[in-house]
C-alpha cells in the first residue's frame, strides 16, 4: 500500500468556502437534504451517533468528491460510506473520544454539584465551617482546570484526525489506524489553514444562528463541502482536471510557505 502524498501549508480557507458555495449552488437543495439528514443522524440519535458519524460523513465526502469532479450526484450517495462501515465506524469512534470524555466529565460535575449544594446549604444554615468552603472552592478550581485541559485536548484531537474519514473514503485498501496516522501528519502540516477554516466556519454558523437559529441549517451544506475542498487542497486529485480550484495557493499568495511542496 502506498501512502497518498500530501502538501504542506496548502489550505486556502476562504477559497474552500467560496468554492463550496459555487459548487453546491446548482444542486443546493440536494446538498441541503444531505446535510440535514447528516445532522439528524449524528446529532439527534443518542448513543448511536458515535457509531454512525464515520459512515455518514464518509458518504458526505464521497458525494462532494464526485461533484468536485463534475460527476453526477444523487441523494442516495450519502449512504456510500456504509459500504466501509467498520473502518469508518472505528475512525468516527476515535474522533468522538473528546465528546465521550466530556459526557463523563459533565456527569461528574452534576454529581459533584449536588454535593456542593448540600455543603453550601449547610453553611448558610450555620452548620458549616471553613473546611466546607475550602472543599467547595477546590471543587470549582478542579472543574476549571479540567475543563481547560479538556478543551485543549479536544482541539488537538480534532485537528489531528480532521482528514481521517476522507482518507478512508478515497483509499479503500487503507485501514483505520493508517488513516489516522496519515491524517495527523497531514493536518499538523496544515494546522494554520485548518484553524482559519474552523474560525470562518464558526462565524458562518454563528450568522446562521442569528437568522432565527434555523439559518444554521442553510449554511451547513457549505460548511460540509468546504472541508472536502480543504482535504482536496492537501491531497490533490490525480484524476481528470476539475472545474473548481482546489490546488494549493502559490507561495506568493501569502508571502510564506504555502503550497511549497510535500
Amino acid at each position: 500500500m502506498n501512502n497518498p502524498q500530501y502538501l504542506k501549508g496548502a489550505i486556502d480557507a476562504s477559497g474552500c468556502i467560496s468554492n463550496a458555495w459555487e459548487m453546491i449552488k446548482p444542486n443546493y437543495w440536494l446538498f441541503f437534504g444531505i446535510s440535514l439528514l447528516t445532522y439528524v443522524l449524528i446529532a439527534c440519535i443518542p448513543c448511536l451517533n458515535v457509531i454512525l458519524v464515520g459512515p455518514v460523513m464518509g458518504g458526505v465526502y464521497y458525494t462532494a468528491f464526485r461533484a468536485m469532479r463534475g460527476e453526477p450526484v444523487e441523494f442516495g450517495m450519502m449512504f456510500k460510506g456504509f459500504e466501509r462501515f467498520v473502518p469508518l465506524m472505528v475512525v468516527g469512534l476515535v474522533q468522538s473520544v473528546p465528546g465521550i470524555i466530556y459526557q463523563g466529565f459533565d456527569i461528574s460535575i452534576r454529581i459533584g454539584g449536588s454535593g456542593l449544594d448540600t455543603i453550601m446549604q449547610g453553611r448558610s444554615g450555620g452548620s458549616g465551617d471553613g473546611g466546607d468552603l475550602a472543599i467547595a472552592g477546590g471543587f470549582l478550581a478542579v472543574i476549571i482546570v479540567v475543563g481547560l485541559l479538556l478543551m485543549i485536548f479536544s482541539i488537538v484531537w480534532a485537528i489531528s484526525f480532521a482528514f481521517a474519514i476522507p482518507i478512508l473514503v478515497e483509499n479503500e485498501d487503507m485501514g483505520p489506524i493508517d488513516a489516522l496516522k496519515l491524517s495527523a501528519r497531514a493536518a499538523w502540516s496544515n494546522v494554520g489553514g485548518i484553524i482559519v477554516l474552523a474560525i470562518l466556519g464558526f462565524l458562518l454558523a454563528f450568522v446562521g444562528v442569528l437568522a432565527l437559529c434555523i439559518g444554521v441549517f442553510f449554511v451547513m451544506p457549505v460548511l460540509f463541502v468546504a472541508w472536502a475542498f480543504a482535504y482536496r487542497q492537501v491531497f490533490p486529485d490525480l484524476g481528470p482536471p476539475s472545474a473548481y480550484r482546489y490546488e494549493p495557493p502559490s507561495p506568493e499568495a501569502y508571502q510564506g510557505s504555502f503550497g511549497q511542496g510535500l
